[in-house]
Order: structure tokens, then C-alpha cells, then sequence
């Protein structure tokens, strides 16, 4: 069983930076994509990037050419390097993990995640 521990959030202001990691722990095995997720109150849950064991990458629009998304060497920690934030950035941050391929359509389905870390939350003051 994976378990997922984000760590890494706070508080922060507009233009500011941030990285969030996510250790796993368990038989990581099976897993072949990774992906951070965030939800702000009273929004809908979005990708905001994932990453294949093929190494292959996708973000969301909204956070191009600002977020990163990586791995360390012995792919047990995920990190998210957060640059230029805005306030609009402000939300809980979730790193999650599936046996699905394909970091594209991922980003787009957060339903296919089957193991979801407890969350950190990240706040962008103007």
C-alpha cells in the first residue's frame, strides 16, 4: 500500500515562491504516474501537473512557465517548485499516485488517482 505525505505549504506573498514535496512510502511499484492537484473553497478540484514514469510532463495553463514538477533520483519524493505566485494560486495543494499512464489526460482526471496524500495548504497574500 502507497502512502502519500505532502509537506511544504504556507503562507506566502503575490510574486513569491514555494516548493511542496510529497514523500511516498510503501510498495511503489505499481505506480506510474504522479500528479499535484489543488482545490480552493468553493471551487472544483484541478491538475495542476503530473509526471509518467516515462518522465513525460503537463501542466495546466494557468501554471506554465511558473510551477515545476519533479522527482528525486530514487522516486520517493515529488516535488511541486512553485515561482511568481499570485493570490489566484491560493489553495489546498494534494499529491496523488496511479497505476494509469499518460500525464496529459491525467491532468484532467483526478478521478484515476487511487491514492491521495492528506493535503498542504498554500496561501497567496496580494
Amino acid at each position: 500500500q502507497v502512502r502519500l505525505a505532502e509537506s511544504g505549504g504556507g503562507s506566502v506573498p503575490s510574486g513569491g515562491s514555494l516548493r511542496l514535496s510529497c514523500l511516498l512510502s510503501g510498495y511503489t511499484g505499481d505506480i506510474n504516474s504522479m500528479g499535484w492537484f489543488r482545490q480552493a473553497p468553493g471551487k472544483e478540484r484541478e491538475g495542476v501537473a503530473t509526471v509518467g514514469r516515462d518522465a513525460k510532463f503537463s501542466y495546466a495553463d494557468s501554471v506554465k512557465d511558473r510551477f515545476a514538477i519533479s522527482q528525486s533520483a530514487a522516486k520517493n519524493t515529488l516535488y511541486l517548485e512553485m515561482n511568481s505566485l499570485k493570490p489566484e494560486d491560493t489553495a489546498m495543494y494534494y499529491c496523488a499516485a496511479t497505476t494509469a499512464a499518460g500525464a496529459e489526460w491525467l491532468l484532467r482526471h483526478a478521478e484515476v488517482f487511487d491514492t491521495w496524500g492528506q493535503g498542504t495548504q498554500v496561501t497567496v497574500f496580494p
